[in-house]
């Protein structure tokens, strides 16, 4: 496996340019423009940011590509009918149906979370053909779903308490802690399974390749 730092500095562009400055760049426009041009404001930057890759020939990740989707029907939505809460209700219900598509993947044994993982942790095609890590992705897939499902019931008390002002950073809040949790337990279940399997998971340099390496002779 990749070095920790490595990981590290593979996912934060995803999650900035997917999470945090949409949101940061909505909070801004918030400030000085109202809501409207707040909407307009966090749509123009993940336009930006799509673009920015597309010309470079780079790769979209599947949580920009996702997340600007989505954005875009929830700017429309709100734009035209000038809510806030129905701004911020259309995420938390998105986050409810991701975590039922979570669910429902893992059952028929085809797992979305496998999807997301070179956007976060690159790994080989040999790795990922593995039985064992399909299992293993399979099962994860039921811990996300619930990581997903505890996410968006704070979210939506937070929103039906909290203020326009303060929603924002409070979700961002809840959400990173839950995740943060989520990736937590995810490695550590990773490589219990991975030994159980007499495989060896070693975290190399922060330039090395993913590899898995057998135990024993």
């Amino acid at each position: 496996m990749p070095a920790p730092r490595f990981v590290l500095w593979h996912a934060l562009p995803v999650v900035f340019e997917s999470v945090v400055a949409p949101l940061a760049a909505y909070y801004c426009v918030l400030l000085i423009a109202g809501f409207r041009g707040a909407l307009i404001g966090a749509l123009i930057w993940s336009y930006l940011i799509v673009a920015r890759r597309l010309m470079r020939h780079e790769r979209v990740s599947t949580l920009l590509l996702l997340g600007t989707i989505l954005l875009t029907l929830r700017t429309v939505i709100s734009f035209v009918t000038g809510s806030v809460f129905l701004y911020f209700i259309q995420p938390t219900a998105s986050t409810f149906l991701a975590s039922l598509v979570l669910l429902g993947s893992a059952l028929l044994g085809r797992p979305f979370t496998q999807r997301f993982t070179h956007d976060f942790c690159p790994l080989t095609p040999e790795l990922l053909a593995r039985p064992t890590v399909h299992r293993f992705f399979v099962r994860v897939s039921f811990l996300w779903a619930v990581a997903m499902f505890v996410n968006g019931g704070v979210v939506l008390w937070l929103l039906l308490t909290a203020s326009a002002g303060a929603f924002p950073l409070e979700r961002v809040a809840i959400t990173l802690s839950l995740t943060a949790g989520a990736i937590f337990f995810s490695v550590n279940w990773f490589t219990r399974a991975m030994r159980r399997d007499g495989v060896t998971v070693r975290f190399g340099g922060a330039g090395s390749p993913p590899v898995a390496v057998a135990a024993g002779p």
